[in-house]
């Protein structure tokens, strides 16, 4: 059984990582990014990679500092508490995880460039309104030594802003099959590839990216030819841990902001806080981001401990943090009354976030339905 106990290294990571964050990437940065049409901030990103942040998950010897999964869900815990915008889920959880399990000179190249902060990934994997890598119809067809890519990603995260895309085709089968997609390494900047950004309601950097006659060759493949799935699953598996952790601390900020409000606002000469309706309210959402905080946890250990067993935890981690997630904002919200519903006051970034988070990499039913499977039902 895996420890839910936070150790010595990873409290002390989690107090530099809150301390950072609240003066470096406090919620009002957020709201600076959002009213200066920028992604996030790359002077911010930039001092995450100085600290390590970046190379969370890389090994030493490409310049990492290789905490693991647990430690990456720290990071992405914190963030989501502060809403902190940041490429960090899309380049430093996912694409090094799946550059990770390439032993190719230019996966490690690649790794030791994220470690540095010097370069920044999208994963364009969907194509339809909701996750599902095997519905992948984005075609590489081989020309000569080569493949020319064509098809369109939907819903990329970071994908207006990235410097190079790990992007799922198709090179064998049809479309719905897991087996005959291969992963590519492309950069971003190449001939045909064109982005639309689709920022979403939480003001982050989402798009939607078409390929046309792309050029790729042998050296942009990521893993073995037609079974990039397996490739990029274990980067899919990471980002929703990372993501689960983050949608954790939404939850755990907008608790925050919620109690500090029910204990300044009054009415009827008295503060909100002390009407036990809303005692109560708050005391349940208190229970459910500490169960879902176990999740998160366990999920972590077992990225880090057996990663080809992970799947269950993972899901689990997924569909608890957007069901708490959603519960936390809502109440959030309905506990602020009206001003809840203003741009003035920060509980609604929550909820945006919240409710982009939800969809991202399978939503609560996608998560569910696994997590059915794999219990016989």
């Amino acid at each position: 059984m895996t420890s839910l106990l936070e150790t010595e290294d990873e409290t002390l990571l989690r107090d530099a990582a809150r301390g950072f964050l609240a003066d470096a990437s406090p919620v009002k940065a957020l709201r600076e990014n959002r009213d200066q049409g920028r992604a996030y901030d790359a002077g911010l990103w930039r001092e995450m990679a100085q600290m390590g942040w970046a190379g969370v998950l890389i090994p030493e010897d490409q310049g990492g500092a290789d905490m693991g999964h647990r430690a990456a869900g720290i990071l992405s815990e914190e963030m989501g508490n502060v809403l902190s915008a940041s490429p960090f889920i899309s380049t430093a959880v996912m694409a090094a995880t799946a550059l990770r399990n390439c032993a190719s000179d230019r996966a490690k190249q690649a790794l030791t460039q994220i470690a540095e902060g010097g370069v920044t990934y999208a994963i364009a994997v969907d194509e339809g309104a909701k996750h599902n890598p095997a519905r992948t119809a984005l075609r590489a067809e081989k020309s000569g030594n080569a493949y020319r890519l064509s098809g369109v990603k939907t819903f990329v995260a970071d994908g207006a802003s990235a410097d190079r895309l790990l992007v799922l085709a198709r090179t064998a089968g049809t479309t719905g099959d897991a087996a005959g997609l291969t992963l590519f390494d492309i950069d971003a900047a190449r001939a045909g590839i064109s982005r639309d950004s689709k920022p979403t309601v939480d003001s982050r950097d989402h798009a939607r990216i078409t390929l046309e006659n792309v050029a790729a060759t042998g050296e942009d493949i990521v893993g073995e030819l037609d079974n990039g799935l397996v490739t990029l699953r274990h980067g899919i598996q990471a980002g929703q841990a990372a993501l689960a952790a983050e949608l954790t601390g939404v939850a755990g900020g907008a608790y925050g902001m919620t109690v500090a409000y029910l204990k300044e606002r009054k009415q009827f000469d008295r503060t909100i806080g002390s009407f036990q309706a809303l005692q109560h309210r708050a005391a349940h959402l208190w229970s459910e981001i500490e169960v879902t905080t176990s999740a998160i946890i366990n999920a972590g250990r077992v990225l880090d401990a057996a990663p080809d067993d992970a799947a269950l935890a993972v899901s689990l981690a997924k569909a608890r943090a957007t069901a708490t997630a959603k519960l936390a904002v809502s109440e959030g919200v309905q506990m602020h009354g009206g001003i809840g519903m203003t741009d003035e006051f920060d509980i609604g970034f929550y909820m945006k976030r919240a409710r982009v988070g939800a969809e991202w990499l399978g939503d609560y039913g996608y998560h569910a339905a696994l997590i059915a499977a794999a219990r016989g039902f």
